[in-house]
């Protein structure tokens, strides 16, 4: 949701924001199936990633799902573990050193990539499922966001990840 720039709250998102980098990639290639983690990928723009189980043809809002690895920190604590492993949250892109809150309704850089953040990405049932019991309350509100690719192109593990500045 982007606020008027004339107003504080639209001022302060339009702040600054730290670049990050993308540390894990996670392609899912069928419902449940398990995770493929490769070192690159292709974001195709209006459609999803290939390779992904997730593509569309009308410019859906979740064609790209991101979290942040401090998210994952916080889950695991939450959870009473020391760790956890992305695999088992299903999103595309972990990310490190960027508040991916902050890149709600914002369009950002990926390697050769642009996209929009476009919403939160809220847990499933497949959270407790996954992460046992408490698994569902353990990410909510830490599970990241959505987004759709404006521009594709490649994009690969180290790439940093950089908000562009607001319209």
């Amino acid at each position: 949701m982007a606020f008027s720039s004339d107003s504080l709250l639209g001022r302060l998102t339009a702040a600054p924001v730290r670049p990050g980098e993308l540390v894990w990639i996670g392609l899912r290639p069928a419902r449940r199936a398990g995770m493929v983690t490769p070192a690159s990928a292709r974001l195709v723009a209006q459609r999803g990633i290939e390779g992904d189980r997730y593509k569309t043809s009308s410019n859906g809002a979740r064609q790209v799902t991101l979290i942040a690895a401090e998210d994952i920190a916080a889950i695991a604590a939450f959870l009473g573990r020391d760790a956890v492993a992305p695999d088992l949250l299903r999103r595309n892109f972990v990310t490190r050193g960027i508040n991916v809150a902050a890149l709600k309704g914002m369009r950002f850089r990926i390697g050769h990539a642009v996209l929009e953040g476009s919403g939160d990405c809220a847990p499933c049932s497949w959270m407790e499922e996954a992460l046992g019991t408490g698994g569902y309350n353990a990410t909510r509100g830490h599970g990241g966001i959505t987004a759709r690719i404006i521009e594709g192109g490649g994009v690969r593990l180290g790439d940093a990840i950089t908000r562009l500045d607001p319209p």
